[in-house]
């Protein structure tokens, strides 16, 4: 049996169902098998709560018993009851940047590829005990971008991250309760307001969207960049032989880094051969150091920085002066006509 939207259906019902919805992306988690295995599970979560910093920095979050159950409903049973309720009108999942203009989507992105998000996960899950309690006077609420819950049931674990405005959090100092018709003293350190919609769902590798612009602001991520990396990554590595340390990548160096994917998104990769990039950092008296391979070693953001200005050719020799400089703009100038000097 399945359950989709609250009914129960057999198998043979099944093949009626997957014509409708595209269950999940190429690879990953499954947003309609979750959410089916979770309808009768959803009273039965147990929620941990982390507030995160602008530099992701997770603080352990105390919850009262009274509202276990309200914070059930926000952060796992709303969005169980979106998923199964919006099948039936079609609900697709998409690779996050391919849903332009379609309505009825969530969504997906791999979890590796949101290097924030996987990070703040990673030391939840892994440095737990050091993990400080929030504290107001310590920790400044208004420096707070997020609150992500660690959900549990079973052997099920998924996360759940939303958007929190420290703008709007209420403070004792400026604020008073309405009791009834009588203004009384607000007696809490701060009133925050835990939004209320669907944002960001995390089931095992998988990161799905359901409000893009939220999630592109809470872990600073750009789907249209990312893609545009992804795609420059695989022209560096089919043309240029790098070497890079233990757990460091060009993917992750690259991750976040607007400006250098932009310079990246102008150049003809390949252009100029791996010697000749060798060859022109001697020349210019760069540091670019190479294994016994001969592989361009790339141990930081700088030695990419340096890699891609080179590609760019941003460095030159004055042959007034002698004086090396780097560019940081330049405009090609046209083939000369009829023995006319060069023009830009």
């Amino acid at each position: 049996m399945l359950r989709v939207g609250g009914k129960v259906m057999m198998e043979s019902d099944k093949q009626e169902t997957v014509g409708v919805v595209e269950k999940k992306a190429e690879s990953g988690a499954d947003l309609f098998l979750w959410a089916n295995q979770m309808e009768p599970l959803k009273g039965e979560v147990k929620l941990e709560l982390f507030l995160f910093n602008k530099n992701y920095t997770p603080y352990k979050v105390k919850m009262a018993e009274a509202i276990l159950e309200q914070a059930r409903v926000m952060f796992v049973a709303q969005m169980v009851n979106f998923v199964n309720s919006e099948v039936e009108k079609g609900l697709k999942v998409r690779e996050l940047g391919t849903n332009v203009g379609e309505d009825e989507v969530v969504s997906c992105v791999e979890l590796k590829k949101v290097g924030r998000l996987e990070t703040l996960i990673h030391v939840i899950e892994k440095e737990y005990a050091e993990i400080e309690f929030f504290k107001e006077a310590d920790h400044d609420f208004r420096r707070i971008k997020g609150i992500i819950a660690r959900c549990e049931v079973g052997d099920k674990k998924f996360f759940v991250a939303k958007q929190i405005q420290p703008t709007a959090a209420l403070r004792s100092v400026a604020s008073w309760e309405l009791k009834g018709q009588t203004f009384e003293p607000f007696r809490a350190d701060l009133g925050i307001k835990i939004p209320d919609d669907e944002q960001v769902l995390v089931v095992e590798d998988t990161v799905f969207v359901f409000n893009q612009g939220k999630f592109e602001r809470l872990f600073q991520f750009d789907a249209k960049t990312e893609a545009l990396a992804e795609e420059k990554i695989a022209e560096i590595m089919q043309s240029y032989s790098l070497a890079f340390p233990e757990g460091v990548s060009l993917a992750s160096l690259l991750q976040g880094k607007k400006p250098l994917i932009k310079k990246l998104s102008n150049l003809e990769i390949g252009e100029m051969s791996q010697d000749k990039v060798i060859e022109y950092a001697d020349e210019m008296q760069l540091e670019l150091m190479t294994d016994d391979n001969g592989a361009v070693i790339i141990m930081d953001d700088a030695d990419l920085t340096g890699f891609v200005n080179l590609l760019s050719e941003d460095y030159f020799i004055s042959s007034a002066s002698g004086k090396r400089y780097e560019v940081k703009s330049k405009k090609l100038m046209r083939e000369p006509e009829g023995g006319e000097p060069p023009r830009g």
